[in-house]
């Protein structure tokens, strides 16, 4: 069992205690959930979970003065994991319901996803349900949390917004939604942002969720 200490950020949103359930069936000893600065601030890796809106994310971030120490976790080079919501909160800005500055710990922006494709079809927005991944070949990628996960593995995803790094580097994994490659995965260095949900994707899910404990 890893000892070190994993902090699931508490900002008011998000299925909080169903990824902590999940870490520790992966074999995370010492998983917590704060909104505590100090736990914050001596946490071995972090977990930025989030469902809902970008705009009330950074406001539960803000008004509790957990936005720097976040930035400072990732600069210390220490492990960031962003699910859903949290991975849309590494950007630099959103154009969700208006917009939004975000961390920018990942330079890009969160933009809708295009409501017709190119031919005019009609998407049906937001996207729920399983997609299977298109993973980078990137062979330092796949040495990190997306190890023994292949291309065709299906998640679960829930959004209408995605996001678009500027550096194609930093989009690792995508899916293809009705002809676009709509973004599931970024990363720079050890932070790392899942759009879809691991602890609601079974095996697949669970394995990226033991390779972050263990990265």
């Amino acid at each position: 069992m890893n000892s070190e200490t994993i902090v699931i950020v508490d900002y008011g949103l998000g299925n909080l205690y169903s990824v902590q359930r999940a870490f520790e069936h992966c074999g995370a000893g010492n998983v917590i959930v704060s909104s505590s600065i100090d736990d914050i601030c001596s946490a071995d890796k972090l977990v930025l979970p989030g469902v809902g809106a970008f705009g009330d994310g950074m406001r539960g971030l803000n008004q509790l003065e957990l936005a720097e120490p976040i930035k400072k976790h990732a600069v210390n080079n220490k492990p960031l994991l962003g699910i859903c919501l949290g991975m849309q909160l590494f950007a630099t800005t959103s154009e969700e319901f208006g917009n939004h500055q975000g961390l920018n710990l990942i330079p890009g922006r969160v933009l809708p996803i295009p409501a017709k494709s190119s031919d005019g079809t009609r998407r049906k927005v937001p996207f729920i349900g399983w997609s299977s991944l298109s993973i980078s070949n990137d062979s330092h990628t796949k040495e990190q949390i997306m190890h023994e996960v292949d291309s065709n593995m299906a998640v679960y995803l829930v959004h209408s917004y995605h996001f678009v790094p500027d550096q194609q580097s930093n989009r690792w994994a995508t899916y293809n939604f009705q002809g676009e490659q709509v973004t599931a995965a970024v990363k720079s260095n050890k932070i790392y942002g899942l759009q879809f949900h691991p602890e609601k994707s079974g095996p697949v899910g669970l394995k990226i969720i033991s390779n972050f404990i263990s990265s």
